[in-house]
């Protein structure tokens, strides 16, 4: 179907003669922009130990806010609505915890079982695999190149906890320190950059960021939050109805790993078939449990999330991809549960201070509509 000629913007004739002044100050800006873009990259590596519990407290501290919010309008002090706040906080993870570290504990023993059960299934394999083999041996006789050897310095695992324990305890407790301050003080920290606005109608502009990103990121969280428990719930009532041992813990697992857009689905049903694996006797009846994770997983992802966001929160797909790809390669699997967050931050930033370049990321009139309201 071809596009009208009404739907393009109007072409305009190139000038035959180039500024080279102008060229030349483009040039310019084009790589300060990739500089600074290089320079926050490797900023974002190196300091991921202190920057990654940080980023994360204030995620979590968006999410949350309106509570503390409702508690103070409630007469309750601000020390004490973030002190509730956190507590409740730490109380839902530590109960999530406890409530999966038996079962995990137990399936993380029967991982070799696991691999072995799956060598057997894939067994009727060999033959493709061994003309695999023949191929590659082949094609490394004629390029000529020998089989490099990496040599891997082994090491005791209670050498590695002893490494690896302060570090992990000094970014819990950089979190929990960052999110309670930040609960603490997030009127103050907007009135000071407010403050530092020039004139009224930079300041018009930064107070509807802070309020968007607040907005937003709340919304969000908070909603698939909800989503995601209503699809631990109904994964643990699958699994159960099939007859896989421990569905609670696939439940809460399939909840947690959806909050990793794309990505955590996919090594969830991993997750499924490779213990259909263990659980059942056929190649058939393993594929059950993934099947019916995806099966509800595709409900979800397709009717129930943009119910309940609403159109007016789409992002464009390939964005959320480079995103969380982006996010998973800085900071790892904390990296991906925040980086739909944060791209709805930029997103925010950038329907403010560019609102046609916002218009046209959003892509329906009705977010055109609701936003103008709302301003």
């Amino acid at each position: 179907m071809k596009r009208q000629d009404a739907d393009w913007p109007p072409l305009k004739r190139p000038s035959q003669q180039t500024d080279p002044a102008k060229l030349t100050s483009r040039a310019a800006d084009l790589a300060i922009i990739v500089v600074g873009v290089i320079a926050t990259v490797f900023a974002l590596d190196a300091g991921q130990v202190v920057l990654a519990p940080v980023v994360t407290a204030v995620i979590i501290g968006l999410m949350v806010g309106p509570i503390a919010t409702r508690l103070e309008a409630r007469g309750l002090p601000s020390p004490l609505s973030a002190g509730v706040v956190v507590i409740l906080f730490l109380a839902l993870l530590s109960a999530f915890v406890l409530a999966l570290a038996a079962p995990l504990s137990t399936w993380s023993g029967r991982i070799p079982q696991i691999w072995n059960e799956l060598q057997l299934q894939l067994a009727q394999l060999r033959e493709p695999i061994a003309t695999l083999k023949s191929v590659q041996e082949q094609l490394r006789g004629a390029i000529g190149s020998g089989t490099p050897t990496i040599a891997v310095e082994d090491s005791s695992p209670v050498q590695s906890v002893a490494t690896l324990a302060p570090t992990v305890v000094a970014q819990v407790l950089l979190f929990l320190a960052s999110l309670y301050f930040f609960m603490l003080t997030r009127f103050d920290i907007r009135a000071m950059i407010l403050r530092l606005c020039v004139d009224d109608h930079l300041r018009w502009r930064a107070a509807h960021v802070f309020r968007d990103v607040e907005r937003l990121v709340s919304r969000y969280l908070l909603s698939i939050t909800l989503v995601n428990i209503g699809l631990g719930v109904s994964v643990t009532l699958a699994m159960y109805l099939i007859g896989l041992p421990s569905p609670f813990l696939w439940g809460a697992l399939a909840g947690l790993l959806n909050f990793v857009t794309y990505l955590g689905p996919a090594v969830m049903a991993i997750i499924l078939f490779a213990v259909g694996l263990l659980e059942f006797d056929t190649l058939a009846a393993s594929m059950l449990p993934p099947l019916a994770f995806l099966f509800l997983n595709m409900i979800e992802a397709q009717f129930v999330t943009p119910s309940v966001l609403g159109r007016t929160m789409t992002l464009n797909p390939f964005l959320v991809v480079l995103a969380i790809a982006f996010w998973i390669w800085i900071w790892g699997a904390l990296g991906g549960f925040i980086a739909v967050p944060v791209l709805l931050i930029i997103y925010a930033i950038v329907t403010n201070i560019m609102p046609q370049a916002g218009r046209s990321t959003a892509g329906n009139a009705s977010a055109r509509d609701a936003r103008s309201q709302d301003l």
